[in-house]
């Protein structure tokens, strides 16, 4: 028999031999939740628990696989008859089986992303009066997606998407949603919102078959329970109530997904739901530095409705404590990134060691440029750059359109955003202008209204006027208002119509970055995007995945990973904590974010917080560091000002200091920040 006290720390070895029963594990940050659970599992084993009557649930295939290959390695092949896999793997196996009581046959088709997309392309295409003016397939499967997973009707959710200014109903998307399910009932196929409300429908609704599953899962174990929605909850309670061990594993601290379903009332209200839970707390960090665990204790001391856990270090040695870096600017920042990389990589880390994590994506906009043009081999997570995301490529296209007036693919993507106009209208209309449209000319922007259909025509004085002004910005130097007269014309209504919700709010904000960027250059708009050109044409060699690359990641993305070297930028109130989550009372959320990059650290965590942010008609605003970085001891950091600047010119269009990357102009006193002692 295996000695699990000499393999696990006293807290591991309390959750991996605990008894019957519930039990929840919280597992803070680096603490060994997964060796915890590898190690539940071969101990149930070696406890002569049949292993498949052992239901383990994750969150990813990969995770499943892992521990099952692990726990393996422990006690024998014999764990691979365990049940694993992830909560949509699971429910499509019980309908395998058991799918007939619900009207499936055994063999029913799982449709993919493409596929569920595909149909309710049909559907809107055959059902709508406009399709075009439709929302995008894309939109109407999240909505019913979001109805699925939340167990609420379709017109509830697509009430809370619409807006007035969308001209239609949620009637419209009720129709289009009953027409897609009957569709699926046709085909004998479900989506994957599917498994999981049939999966609950089946041990819910079909006593003989909850029973059958109660009775053979002795054992339930669920990992990353902080980010299990309604459903998946409920589905694990019902199957463990049977025997009542269920292990759940999770951290609350770590709940950062509750904008795409995650129920943090899940894992709070755990002890709540299962009378006799033991709770078992692993707080030993095996990752980090201690002088990065101060700070990320710090962070959660006095966050309200959460269980109260403290992170201790393992790692000896010194450490250094973590920098705050005072900066003036975006610019400066990127600078400072930059530079900090080299010195790592001087100090033998390589590229891979390091982290760039953000918590909005137009927040790497300035980031990404300068990596570029140092020549640093990077990878974004995303797998697409700022410059190449379909929305910023739009209105980069009404920007070439007003600097080369015979673009004509600029053109064409201009023209195709407009309602009615597809490609075959859009290349009439360019053969029309005689292949050639200048908007800054009345007599282009008139010949080109009188194409439009009835459709688009509507629309068209708003932008004939956002055109119209192109040649006074350009003339006064307020390019970014190029982009802002772009967004308060048309833009802005388009992507509300064709996006919604948080995707609409994320792509304004990287537009509008992209108004703040294009305000903050010295070169002119023809240059400015040539060098996006070139700059995006450089990111294919950057982000090969042969190199060696520094990861630019957003804080969602990069949960679950580690890196030795960690750069946080924009640490300012309206960026991190986001404008937009402290106005839907998200504060909450926004810390546990901040503990989750914070954790995310081995060796060294850079922490960047700019004095003023840059505006789109070419002013500077002063903006407070984030109140995270003003929680923080200031024993526990080592704050340093990078460079003092010239006194800069604040507010709308007035006159911003002349320097750029490594120039110092004569010193002064910006402001000064007070930390709580």
């Amino acid at each position: 028999m295996t000695d699990f006290s000499k393999l696990l720390n006293p807290e591991q070895f309390a959750a991996a031999t605990a008894g019957d029963g519930p039990l929840l594990v919280l597992a803070a940050a680096g603490t060994g939740k997964t060796r915890t659970l590898v190690h539940r599992v071969a101990y149930l084993a070696e406890k002569g628990v049949a292993p498949d009557r052992i239901l383990l649930l994750t969150f990813t295939n990969r995770a499943a696989r892992e521990m099952i290959e692990r726990a393996g390695q422990v006690v024998g092949p014999d764990v691979a008859m365990i049940w694993s896999g992830t909560f949509h793997s699971i429910c499509a196996r019980f309908l395998r089986r058991w799918g007939s009581a619900l009207g499936y046959a055994p063999g029913f088709q799982i449709l993919d992303e493409e596929d569920q997309r595909k149909l309710l392309a049909d559907i809107i295409k055959t059902t709508t009066a406009n399709p075009k003016d439709f929302p995008k397939k894309e939109v109407v499967a999240k909505m019913i997606s979001e109805a699925a997973n939340e167990q609420l009707p379709v017109e509830t959710v697509a009430a809370r998407w619409l807006t007035k200014a969308a001209g239609f109903a949620p009637e419209d998307i009720v129709n289009v949603a009953r027409k897609y399910e009957a569709r699926k009932q046709e085909l004998g196929s479900m989506d994957f919102d599917d498994l999981l409300v049939n999966g609950l429908r089946l041990v819910k609704e079909k006593e003989h078959i909850r029973q059958m599953v109660q009775e053979k899962f002795l054992h339930v174990l669920v990992d990353e329970y902080q980010d299990t929605n309604g459903l998946q909850a409920e589905f694990t309670d019902i199957i463990a109530a049977g025997h009542r061990n269920i292990m759940a594993v999770g951290d609350d601290f770590q709940c950062i997904y509750t904008w795409r379903g995650a129920q943090i009332e899940n894992i709070m209200e755990f002890p709540n739901r299962w009378d006799g839970c033991r709770i078992v707390k692993l707080e030993r960090n095996y990752r980090s530095v201690p002088q990065v665990l101060a700070v990320a204790n710090t962070v959660m001391r006095d966050a309200l409705g959460q269980f109260e856990k403290q992170l201790r270090p393992t790692r000896q040695g010194r450490g250094e404590l973590p920098r705050i870096y005072r900066i003036y600017n975006g610019k400066a920042q990127a600078q400072e990134a930059v530079k900090i990389v080299r010195e790592m990589r001087a100090e033998g880390y390589r590229n891979s060691d390091i982290a760039i994590l953000y918590r909005s994506h137009f927040h790497c906009i300035d980031i990404e440029k300068a990596v570029n043009m140092a020549g640093i081999p990077y990878r974004l997570t995303s797998g697409v750059g700022f410059f190449e995301k379909e929305h910023v490529k739009d209105v980069l296209a009404y920007l070439r359109i007003i600097a080369s007036p015979r673009s004509e693919l600029s053109f064409l993507r201009f023209a195709m955003l407009l309602p009615g106009v597809g490609e075959t209208g859009a290349r009439k209309m360019w053969e029309r202008l005689g292949r050639v449209f200048d908007p800054t000319r009345e007599e282009d922007r008139a010949a080109f209204g009188k194409l439009l259909g009835a459709k688009a025509r509507p629309l068209w004085p708003a932008i004939e006027r956002a055109f119209s002004l192109a040649a006074e910005r350009l003339e006064r130097n307020e390019r970014g208002m190029l982009v802002v007269d772009f967004l308060e014309a048309f833009y802005s209504g388009y992507v509300s119509r064709e996006w919604e919700g948080e995707e609409a709010e994320e792509r304004l904000a990287d537009v509008r970055e992209l108004a703040n960027d294009l305000a903050d250059e010295d070169r002119s708009l023809d240059d400015y995007l040539a060098n996006i050109a070139l700059m995006t044409n450089l990111d294919l060699r950057k982000n090969d995945p042969a190199q060696d690359r520094v990861t630019l990641s957003t804080i969602h993305q990069a949960k679950g990973m580690e890196w030795p070297i960690v750069i946080v930028p924009w640490l300012c109130e309206g960026m991190f904590p986001s404008a937009k989550a402290a106005e839907d009372g998200r504060d909450d959320e926004e810390r546990r974010l901040f503990y989750v990059v914070v954790t995310r650290a081995k060796d060294r965590l850079s922490l960047m917080s700019p004095m003023v942010r840059r505006a789109p008609e070419g002013g500077e605003f002063p903006v407070e560091p984030s109140r995270f970085l003003r929680e923080i001891p200031r024993g526990l950091v080592d704050v340093r000002r990078v460079m003092d600047y010239a006194q800069p010119s604040f507010g709308g269009g007035q006159q911003r200091p002349s320097y750029g990357y490594g120039q110092r102009p004569q010193k002064a006193t910006i402001y000064k920040t007070t930390w709580r002692r």
